[in-house]
């Protein structure tokens, strides 16, 4: 019998998609975030800190996502701090946008990037609850087995 977090891991299926999608949003937020510090942060320093932290959230979603088992509480809270950061600054670069004179991850709600900052939480969260149930499942058939 495997164990319990062989059983939740978060690959497979769309798993696999959704870990590339994470994966080169990782890169191209880290990427431009550390563009936008070592090149232009006296213009925006918190706009371009939060596009490091974005990095950050995405890379260890990455990691959860293609981990599972123990990762996906943690996955679960990176895509939370996601969902609220890309909600948050992207309102705020609206509402002061003198706050964000360039485009970041999180900012505009992810018109750089075509909204997929906005789509990609909702569709991780989605993704880390379908295989939490399934390892309760798992979990449940192994232990009605013993």
């Amino acid at each position: 019998m495997p164990e319990p977090d062989v059983r939740r891991r978060a690959l497979g299926g769309p798993g696999v998609l959704l870990v590339a999608v994470y994966a080169v949003l990782a890169l191209a937020a880290t990427g431009r975030s550390v563009l936008q510090i070592t090149e232009y942060f006296d213009r925006a320093p918190l706009a371009y800190l939060l596009s490091a932290l974005a990095a950050v959230v995405y890379v260890l979603a990455t990691f959860c996502l293609a981990r599972g088992g123990r990762w996906v509480r943690v996955g679960v809270a990176a895509c939370a701090v996601e969902l609220v950061g890309v909600v948050v600054v992207g309102a705020a670069s609206y509402l002061v946008p003198g706050a964000f004179p360039d485009r970041t991850v999180w900012s505009h709600f992810g018109q750089g990037y075509g909204f997929v900052p906005l789509v990609l939480p909702v569709l991780g969260l989605l993704w880390f609850r379908r295989v939490d149930r399934a390892g309760r499942q798992a979990d449940d058939v192994a232990v009605a087995a013993d």
